[in-house]
């Protein structure tokens, strides 16, 4: 069940931050770029599924199953037994874009439970102009129900004994070549547009992911996902 880009609605969830980065499509000659200038990002977030970790665990096994639609709007191809390959879309800034792509894995938890998510090459596909490393752990942890709801919410909701968090951080470096007319303008002026712009992509495409990925399981398990609590 592949989804296909729709081409400018890249990241239709958030208008504003497509407008913020609308840049030129020009093609630009990258043949007389000589360094690569790195932009850098530690995120994390919890990710909240109400049901005990075991139910979750098969879940996130079977990610053949939920992850293409889960991705949308994003374009995926399945890559190896647990890869992917994703086309995230088109960003920029400057009069300058790119269109990022990245080849992932989704590596099983390891004997201390913890999942990794790695980047890995797409066959034949070089990257024009920029690098990615995109390195990510995850841990699920079960905690009591109680913690986050009254006892007369968690019997009025029916919600089960316990939730099980997603707990996982990211740590993203993108290397960006750019043509010299981006190279003329101040280096502390490109890195801070950069970083903040990698910071927002990560934060956007996380929320939309989780956000989709919550109420695929909840639905799929017939489950009660009360949204205002999440």
């Amino acid at each position: 069940m592949h989804h296909n880009f729709a081409g400018h609605q890249t990241l239709e969830m958030d208008k504003n931050l497509v407008s913020d980065f609308h840049a030129s499509a020009t093609k630009t000659d990258l043949s007389k770029t000589s360094s690569t200038t790195w932009f850098n990002t530690k995120y994390n977030d919890c990710m909240k599924l109400y049901a005990d970790v075991d139910t979750v665990a098969k879940h996130f096994a079977s990610h053949r199953s939920w992850f293409y639609q889960c991705a949308h709007p994003m374009k995926v191809e399945p890559l190896g037994e647990n890869g992917y390959d994703l086309s995230i879309g088109k960003f920029g800034s400057f009069g300058y874009q790119i269109e990022a792509r990245v080849g992932l894995e989704l590596v099983p938890p390891d004997s201390a439970g913890i999942y990794k998510i790695r980047d890995i090459p797409v066959p034949n596909y070089t990257p024009p102009g920029y690098q990615i490393n995109f390195q990510s752990e995850m841990k699920l942890l079960e905690l009591p129900t109680e913690q986050f709801f009254s006892h007369k919410e968690i019997q009025n909701l029916g919600l089960p004994p316990v939730i099980t968090g997603a707990k996982w951080d990211l740590d993203l470096t993108v290397g960006v070549k750019f043509p010299q007319f981006i190279q003329k303008m101040s280096p502390s002026l490109i890195q801070k547009t950069g970083d903040k712009l990698l910071l927002k992509v990560v934060q956007q495409v996380s929320r939309c992911l989780s956000n989709k990925t919550q109420i695929d399981f909840h639905t799929t398990h017939n489950l009660p996902f009360p949204k205002h609590k999440n």
